[in-house]
């Protein structure tokens, strides 16, 4: 046995899809514990894997439980998580070697989330919407892990667009620096997760699955190092307005600081104080966006698929 087996478990359903080349698109675990209440969150999870299923693809929900990367949890395991909310540990990059040396259960990140899906073999992960570069992160450097793990993990990430709580401009500047390709599907503009407008663009749009399964597979030909980030639209009837999100947010931040909240705690906090201040709306929008990237992983993980095949 070699030392990695000790730690990552790929569940059977999860295996023989991979053993048989069927496209398999992996999902993060923080959204269940840290992004909505119970059981909504569980509710959510399992209906996302629903829509993956049905648009062809197996989903993987990722999470790490009792000190095993799993990849291909089971209903028990997401309403285990579910339950427990916060009192998951919100696991990335950083955390994992403590998790599994401690036998914990963590809730993984995208970045968690995509070091997961490498180890696994795994090319394509659908999530609501990225980490970035934290407003104010010129004097408290504040910036997301997951920034770092697109320049470094070759998988695709299929999202919203950074969240709105960011600076979406800095979060770009950063991302061009690691050489991370950012597309738009059906758009040149980065979507801000809870709106389609943020007034900044992408680096190239695609208009088909098969088109961004094409450049993601010419960029493993080409030996380039690290993922690529698809932003997908939320769709237009669950958009919010966005002088509405964009003024939750500058209160929400203020409130932050007020509290005194930083460093992990920072994007719960936010999204959980948005929700409130839009009455909900928020969540609401949250759970369609993350349905409608899933489509598009699993679209996009069959063109792949195909594409791998020919």
């Amino acid at each position: 046995m070699n030392r990695l087996e000790k730690y990552l478990e790929v569940s059977p359903r999860i295996r023989e899809a991979l053993d048989n080349n069927r496209p398999v698109v992996t999902l993060e675990s923080t959204i269940i514990s840290h992004g909505m209440p119970y059981p909504r969150n569980v509710e959510t999870a399992l209906k996302v894997e629903e829509v993956v299923r049905s648009c062809g693809a197996e989903p993987a929900t990722v999470a790490v439980i009792g000190g095993k990367l799993k990849v291909g949890i089971s209903e028990e395991e997401i309403t285990h998580l579910g339950k427990k909310g916060l009192g998951v540990i919100k696991a990335s990059r950083r955390d994992l070697p403590v998790l599994c040396a401690r036998g914990e259960d963590g809730a993984t990140t995208v970045a968690a989330t995509m070091i997961l899906s490498a180890l696994a073999g795994v090319q394509v992960f659908a999530t609501g919407g990225v980490g970035g570069v934290h407003r104010g992160a010129e004097t408290t450097m504040d910036i997301s892990a997951d920034l770092e793990e697109l320049a470094e993990t070759p998988v695709m990430v299929v999202c919203a667009g950074a969240k709105s709580i960011l600076d979406l401009g800095l979060t770009l500047e950063y991302l061009e620096t690691k050489g991370v390709t950012v597309l738009g599907y059906q758009t040149e503009e980065l979507h801000a997760f809870y709106t389609r407008k943020s007034g900044f663009k992408v680096d190239y749009r695609m208009d088909t699955p098969e088109e961004i399964a094409a450049a993601f597979s010419a960029k493993e030909d080409l030996g380039l190092r690290g993922g690529m980030l698809v932003t997908n639209p939320i769709p237009e009837e669950y958009s919010m307005d966005h002088k509405v999100i964009d003024a939750a947010i500058e209160q929400a931040l203020a409130d932050a600081k007020a509290q005194g909240i930083h460093g992990k705690e920072t994007t719960p906090f936010l999204l959980a104080r948005v929700k409130d201040l839009t009455g909900g709306d928020s969540l609401d929008s949250n759970i369609q966006l993350v349905y409608n990237n899933a489509r598009l992983a699993a679209r996009t993980a069959c063109a792949l698929q195909t594409l791998e095949q020919a």
